[in-house]
């Protein structure tokens, strides 16, 4: 497997754009604007990571998702989509796609999927990060349950680790209050809505605490919250 984001797109602006921000942050990019193409590529090279796009001329992309899967099921999937109906989005995830990002998309956000997948899925630090201080960090020690500002314990409880722990595997993702609920509470209790909203509150105030300058989880007005961490 070599050092190469695959780009599945076949609209060349949005490829251009993706390619130029990956290249920003340190990633190589090679792109291919036909459906029909792609397994006929992936026999000669094997990417880090594919972004593949729904709707393509030729091989769609959930025929692909699932070629993919079936012949090369170490590399992974970020889809990406105009069509929001939610069935196409779990079935996207249900073919193995380790993600998706709706258009229209920032470019930034999808360099942040892209780096949260590869810490996901092969346990690498991101390519082309200025080297940043401990103390500057988020992270999960997730055997332990906890979340670390820097060297700073949030003492989070498990709700709220849990909370927090969703969001950061998929920053710039919005999730509905639902979606938290569901991951928050395994056992599917009755909770309403503000419950979610008092965890996130909670939470904001611990990172506060410590980084009060800081606004990494943010609302998104009508929708839900995400984890958006600085540039």
């Amino acid at each position: 497997m070599n050092d190469t984001i695959l780009i599945v797109e076949d609209e060349p602006k949005i490829a251009r754009l993706v390619a130029d921000y990956l290249s920003k942050s340190g990633y190589a990019s090679d792109h291919i604007d036909h459906g029909n193409a792609v397994m006929e590529w992936l026999e000669e090279n094997q990417p880090m990571l594919i972004l593949l796009d729904l709707m393509l001329p030729g091989t769609d992309g959930l025929t692909l998702c699932r070629q993919i899967r079936e012949r090369f099921p170490a590399i992974p999937v970020i889809m990406l989509t105009a069509r929001v109906e939610e069935v196409d989005r779990l079935l996207g995830l249900e073919l193995g796609a380790d993600d998706y990002i709706c258009k229209p998309f920032s470019p930034r956000e999808v360099v942040a999927r892209v780096k949260a997948v590869l810490r996901r899925s092969h346990g690498v630090a991101s390519v082309g990060e200025d080297s940043v201080a401990a103390a500057d960090r988020l992270t999960l020690d997730e055997d332990g349950w906890r979340a670390l500002a820097g060297s700073e314990d949030l003492n989070l409880t498990a709700v709220e680790f849990q909370l927090l722990k969703v969001m950061m595997h998929s920053p710039g993702r919005i999730f509905s209050r639902d979606q938290l609920m569901d991951h928050m509470y395994r056992d599917h209790r009755i909770v309403s809505e503000r419950t979610v909203d008092s965890h996130v509150k909670k939470l904001r105030r611990k990172i506060a605490d410590i980084w009060p300058e800081r606004d990494i989880i943010r609302s998104v007005y009508g929708v839900g919250y995400k984890y958006q961490p600085e540039e």
